[in-house]
C-alpha cells in the first residue's frame, strides 16, 4: 500500500491566512511573450502529468522544471526593471505556504506508514473477507466504509484498502472488480468532501479560513447524495451471488490502536490550535509527530518483555510458527515511518503551488478570476469548475481559486469545496483515488470501465449541487442572488 501513503485524505493543503495565497503582480505581464511562455510550459508540464500512467514518469519531475523556468522567467524580467525585491518576496511567500503543506503533510503520511506497519488495515480487509459476504452486499458495504472512513483517512487511502478487499474476495472477476472499483472512488471522493481531513480542496478550504472545521458538515448530506444516486444505479447491474469461501487471519502487532488513537489526537490538536488560538495547523500536527515518537520509544523499551511473553505462551502450546514470526520482530522505528513518506507526492505538490503562484504573479489568475467570478454567475462557475478538475486534477483548481480569492458569500465557498472534491469522480483520473486504483487494479478498472459509468456519476454530482443550493440557501445570501 505504498501509494496509500501518497496523499492524505488524507493530504494537507495548510495555509497561514486567506490574504496569504496571492502576492500582488506589480507588472502585468499577460499580454507579454514572457507571460505566454511560461503559461504554455505549465500546460506542457500538466499534460505530462496526466499522462503518468501512459509514460510511466513520475509526475513530480515535470512540475518541479515548470516551476523553475517560470519563477526564472519571472526574476529575470523584474531584474531588468530593477524590481528584483518583488519577485525574491513573492517567491519567499509561495515557498513559505509549501513549507508548512509539506510538514504537515509529512505527518500525515507517517502515521498512515505506522498503521500499515502495524497491520491495522490488514486486519479490516481480514474481517471483510471472513465474513463471507455476497457480491451485492460487499458492494454496498465497501462503498459505504469509503464513503465513512475517508473523512478520517483521506479518499486515496481508503480507495486503495477497499479496493484490496474486492481483488482478494473476487479474485479474477473482471466485471464485479470494475464496477466495485468505480463504486469505491466515488464514494471516498463523496465522503471526503464533507470533512477538513477527507481531501486535500477540503484542507485548503478550511486552513485558509474559508470555513470552519465543523461548517463542513453542512455538505453531509448532499454527498450522501453524489454517492447513492450512481451507487444505486450500478447496484442493479450486481449479481446477487457469493464468492468462493476465503478465510485470512491477520495478527494485528502490539499498539496498533494506540497509534490510531494518537492519530486521532494529533488531528483534535491540530483543528484546536487552528480553531481557538488561530494558530497554523501544522503546529498541532508537528506537535502529534512529538506524540507518536514518545510512543514509539515506549514501544522500543518494552518490546525485549513483550517478546519474551509472548515466546513463552507460544511455546507452552508448541506453536511454531509463532515463535519463528517473533524471531523476526523488529523495534518500531518512527524514523524509518517518516522516510517512506512518498516523496513523488510531496514535490508534486511543490511544483503544483509553485507554478500556480507563479502564474497569478504574473496576472493570470486575476484575469481568470474576473471572468469566471464577475462575467459569470458564481453558482456556474463553481459546476464549471467542478467539471474542469475531473481533467486538470482538484489540487490546481483549488489553489487557484483560493489565490484569486473572488468575492463569494459561504455559501459559494462550499459550493466549490463539494465540486471540486467530487467532479473528479467524473473521470477515473480526476482525482489521486481513480489514478492509484487503476494501478493497483490493472486490467480489471480502467479508463473505460469508468467512462461506461459517468452519466449516473455525472447525475448524481448534479443532484448533490441542487441539495446543496436547497438545504444551505440561507448561507448563499451575503452578496446576494445564489
Amino acid at each position: 500500500m505504498k501509494i496509500a501513503i501518497g496523499i492524505l485524505a488524507l493530504i494537507f493543503g495548510t495555509f497561514l491566512s486567506a490574504p496569504a495565497y496571492a502576492a500582488v503582480p506589480e507588472l502585468d505581464m499577460t499580454n507579454t511573450t514572457i507571460g505566454f511562455f511560461a503559461l504554455g510550459i505549465f500546460v506542457l508540464a500538466y499534460i505530462l502529468v496526466m499522462g503518468e500512467e501512459k509514460l510511466h514518469m513520475r509526475k513530480s519531475k515535470p512540475v518541479l522544471v515548470a516551476a523553475g523556468i517560470i519563477w526564472i522567467l519571472i526574476g529575470w524580467v523584474y531584474t531588468q526593471q530593477g524590481m528584483q525585491d518583488s519577485a525574491e518576496h513573492a517567491f519567499r511567500q509561495t515557498l513559505l505556504e509549501f513549507s508548512e503543506l509539506m510538514l504537515f503533510l509529512l505527518v500525515a503520511m507517517t502515521y498512515i506508514n505506522a498503521l500499515e506497519e502495524r497491520r491495522l488495515f490488514d486486519g479490516l480487509r481480514s474481517w471483510l473477507i471472513r465474513k463471507g459476504f455476497s457480491y451485492r452486499s460487499l458492494f454496498w458495504i465497501t462503498g459505504i466504509l469509503s464513503f465513512v472512513i475517508s473523512p478520517i483517512a483521506d479518499n486515496l487511502t481508503t480507495a486503495l484498502l477497499m479496493c484490496a478487499v474486492v481483488m482478494k474476495v473476487a479474485e479474477g472477476d473482471k466485471k464485479f472488480i470494475g464496477i466495485c472499483c468505480v463504486n469505491i472512488v466515488v464514494a471516498a471522493n463523496a465522503g471526503g468532501a464533507f470533512s477538513p481531513f477527507g481531501d486535500i480542496t477540503t484542507l485548503m478550504v478550511w486552513q485558509a479560513g474559508m470555513v470552519a472545521a465543523q461548517e463542513f458538515l453542512v455538505l453531509m448530506i448532499p454527498a450522501l447524495v453524489n454517492f447513492l444516486i450512481p451507487s444505486i444505479i450500478m447496484s442493479f447491474f450486481i449479481e446477487n451471488r457469493k464468492p468462493s469461501a476465503m478465510s485470512e487471519s491477520v495478527e494485528l502487532k502490539r499498539g496498533a490502536f494506540r497509534i490510531m488513537a494518537l492519530f486521532l489526537l494529533t488531528i483534535a490538536t491540530a483543528v484546536a490550535c487552528h480553531t481557538f488560538l488561530n494558530l497554523p495547523p501544522v503546529l498541532g500536527m508537528m506537535m502529534g509527530l512529538g506524540y507518536l515518537q514518545f510512543f514509539g520509544y515506549f514501544l522500543r523499551m518494552t518490546l525485549p518483555g513483550s517478546l519474551a511473553r509472548k515466546k513463552a505462551m507460544a511455546e507452552r502450546v508448541g506453536d511454531q510458527e509463532r515463535l519463528k514470526r517473533l524471531g523476526s520482530v523488529v523495534p518500531f522505528d518512527v524514523f524509518s515511518r517518516v522516510s517512506r513518506a512518498e516523496w513523488d507526492t510531496l514535490l508534486f505538490f511543490y511544483g503544483v503551488v509553485m507554478c500556480v503562484g507563479g502564474l497569478g504573479f504574473l496576472g493570470y489568475l486575476g484575469l481568470m478570476s474576473d471572468f469566471l467570478y464577475n462575467e459569470w454567475n458564481p453558482t456556474y462557475a463553481n459546476v464549471v469548475l467542478g467539471i474542469a478538475s475531473a481533467v486538470i486534477d482538484n489540487i490546481p483548481v483549488m489553489f487557484a481559486v483560493l489565490t484569486m480569492q473572488p468575492e463569494m458569500s459561504h455559501g459559494q465557498w462550499l459550493l466549490i469545496t463539494l465540486t471540486a472534491g467530487t467532479g473528479g469522480s467524473l473521470l477515473s483520473v480526476g482525482s489521486a483515488a481513480g489514478v492509484a486504483l487503476m494501478g493497483q487494479a490493472r486490467g480489471y478498472y480502467t479508463f473505460m470501465t469508468h467512462l461506461k459509468w459517468a452519466p449516473a456519476i455525472f447525475l448524481g454530482y448534479i443532484a448533490s449541487i441542487f441539495m446543496h443550493l436547497w438545504l444551505n440557501a440561507s448561507l448563499f445570501d451575503l452578496y446576494g442572488t445564489v
